[in-house]
């Protein structure tokens, strides 16, 4: 009994010393429940199947069995807009909050998925039939109508008036990462042909948990002009400010601008630094950056009136871009 009483007296005095020891470490409570992971992205593949000569004048990838996540791809050479290999079209990668997925073709727009739900649902979308996620499901839907423009947040090149989108091309490469906390796209892009320049570019989208914000990094091989992102032009409410710093500014959009139809928010925060202006094009609202062969970084967002406890008017939308936009102010990046 004495034994155990020194032991424990013992114990106490170098708890009170590293206690008041000036390099202090975080006690870490080994009952703690690890978190399950609230973001996730993936790209998956059609396989059992062949490619074909299609009705649209392109291959497609007939006879397809089944999808195969991979975490690395090299676009094949002859895949284009619907040609039914890559599931949902591109990669795709969400939070507990909103999904989005990259059409990984010559249209390179980015598309949301509304969710009605706060769990991981990418893994189950487009399984059960290519369209199915265009109607209404118990997770949610695409929600968003690209038509010809950016979507939101994607890339482009303005010359002139014209928009190019990645039609020529020598090859594209896309890698995944998830970890608890994050998800992580990358995207490069060899020899992108536009009017007389050519570049490689690369592409890091990610997302982090408990968030509607994708950080978009961008950088290019090669400093040229006319290089863009943007938000489409769906004919609702504009929206715009900047900083208190000057550092800062968002573009936005609000209003009845999805397929269902009902509200939805969509935002980018730029760098001013690394802009030349901010436009309109025919199909977007664009954001033209400096030329350069520097990280160009920026955010964007999507709020859905279905989400569970989501913005739901114009309003409660604004407060919230105004609270990021703060956030950007103080810490000069978003979460």
């Amino acid at each position: 009994m004495k034994t155990i009483k020194l032991i424990a007296m013992m114990f106490s005095v170098a708890t009170i010393i590293a206690c008041k020891s000036e390099k202090k470490e975080k006690i870490i409570n080994t009952t703690e429940v690890v978190s399950s992971p609230k973001t996730y992205a993936e790209i998956s593949i059609a396989e059992g199947g062949k490619w074909i000569d299609g009705e649209r004048g392109h291959k497609e990838y007939d006879g397809g069995t089944s999808f195969k996540n991979v975490t690395e791809l090299r676009v094949p050479d002859i895949h284009t807009d619907h040609t039914w290999y890559l599931r949902y079209e591109g990669p795709g990668w969400e939070s507990n909050k909103v999904g989005y997925r990259l059409y990984l073709d010559w249209r390179n727009a980015i598309d949301i998925f509304g969710k009605k739900t706060d769990s991981l649902i990418l893994s189950k979308v487009g399984q059960d039939g290519f369209d199915s996620y265009h109607e209404p499901q118990s997770w949610g839907q695409d929600i968003l109508k690209v038509g010809k423009g950016l979507g939101i947040g994607s890339i482009g090149r303005l010359v002139d008036t014209e928009m190019f989108h990645f039609k020529q091309v020598d090859s594209t490469f896309a890698s995944i990462e998830n970890s608890l906390n994050n998800s992580k796209i990358t995207i490069n892009y060899k020899g992108w042909e536009t009017a007389n320049d050519k570049i490689d570019l690369k592409s890091i989208l990610s997302i982090n948990s408990d968030s509607r914000i994708t950080k978009h990094t961008i950088q290019s091989s090669k400093a040229i002009n006319g290089i863009v992102t943007g938000i489409v032009d769906h004919k609702v409410n504009y929206l715009k400010k900047e900083s208190e710093n000057k550092k800062w500014a968002y573009i936005a959009t609000y209003g009845k601008q999805t397929l269902v139809p009902d509200n939805l928010g969509m935002a980018i925060f730029y760098e001013k630094a690394t802009t030349s202006e901010v436009k309109k094009g025919e199909d977007d609202y664009l954001i033209e950056f400096k030329p350069t062969t520097e990280s160009i970084v920026f955010y964007f967002l999507a709020a859905w009136e279905q989400e569970p406890n989501g913005i739901k008017t114009e309003n409660e939308f604004l407060i919230y871009l105004n609270e990021k936009l703060s956030e950007l102010n103080t810490n000069n990046t978003l979460q």
